[in-house]
């Protein structure tokens, strides 16, 4: 647990441990890490904001006072937003799906789903594909935005233990405002004293996942070195060694911007597994870099 000052001077109680399992499952996503990564952060600032919000596990185990999650990307925004505004729709939009993939052929039902979303993209459909598809591996066509992932040999957890993260997340992410807004756009809100964490798509990863953004990580930078000099702190995850003996990513890191860096270690990548057709992936370890302005 931490501390952080409200906006009527008084100390409050904050979350340091994630909750107790993920809403959405999508690759790439830092729930295993959010404990260790959250360790880093000033014990004091303002606002807290996520803006490559995702799955938003960083935010929901800061539990913010004051906080805002942000994305480009529109279905899960809706799905934030839904389980601000009325978390028992978000168990209805789960429960009604996860009853017609138990009553049928899970790959036919599961396909039906995947049809309705690309058809009309949406929160409801992306909420189940991403604890169905093949382990949270949300691929999409670059032209046209259709998402390609196949159905996943697991089960989907069941909608009462569904219902019951739902409950969580909903009381962390109480004191939060989720907006459908570009990174640049929602950084530059960020005051003195706020903090701002960065979880961008990976350099080095296929631009096929996570809705294609056109993301250049120079642009990022420009905004981190902006938010500097207001005096807002930044954490940045960003790629670090893909595999163990492997590629080290060179990235074009400005010089003096960043005043610390803390290796995270990830495990091994659901990606690669994808990649490889469920071969082993012994040697294949995947790192983090958490760089930091203070």
């Amino acid at each position: 647990m931490g501390t952080q000052t409200d906006l009527f001077g008084q100390t409050v109680t904050m979350y340091s441990r994630p909750a107790c399992g993920g809403l959405l499952k999508w690759i790439g996503n830092k729930y295993k890490m959010a404990e260790e990564i959250c360790s880093h952060f000033p014990t004091e600032y303002g606002v807290f904001y996520e803006v490559f919000a995702g799955s938003a596990s960083v935010l929901a185990t800061v539990a913010p006072q004051r906080g805002v999650g942000s994305d480009t990307f529109g279905p899960s925004i809706e799905i934030w937003q839904t389980l601000q505004s009325d978390p028992e729709l978000l168990k209805e939009w789960y429960r009604e799906r996860w009853d017609r993939l138990m009553a049928g052929d899970h790959r036919e039902r599961y396909e039906e789903v995947k049809a309705s979303y690309n058809a009309n993209p949406n929160g409801a459909d992306f909420l189940f594909l991403t604890r169905s598809c093949y382990g949270g591996v949300i691929r999409f066509r670059k032209a046209d935005g259709y998402m390609s992932t196949p159905c996943g040999p697991h089960r989907p957890i069941p909608p009462e233990s569904f219902a019951r993260r739902v409950d969580e997340w909903h009381r962390r992410l109480i004191n939060c405002i989720f907006q459908q807004a570009d990174y640049r756009e929602v950084m530059s809100q960020a005051q003195s004293g706020d903090l701002v964490y960065c979880d961008p798509p990976y350099t080095h990863s296929q631009s096929i996942l996570y809705g294609a953004q056109d993301f250049h990580l120079e642009q990022l930078f420009v905004q981190i070195a902006e938010c500097k000099e207001r005096g807002v702190f930044v954490a940045l995850s960003i790629d670090g060694t893909k595999m163990s003996g492997g590629l080290v990513c060179d990235l074009p890191i400005p010089v003096g911007l960043f005043e610390q860096e803390i290796s995270i270690r990830v495990g091994r990548s659901m990606l690669k597994r994808f990649q490889m057709n469920g071969q082993s992936l012994e040697g294949h370890e995947v790192t983090d870099r958490l760089l930091l302005t203070y």
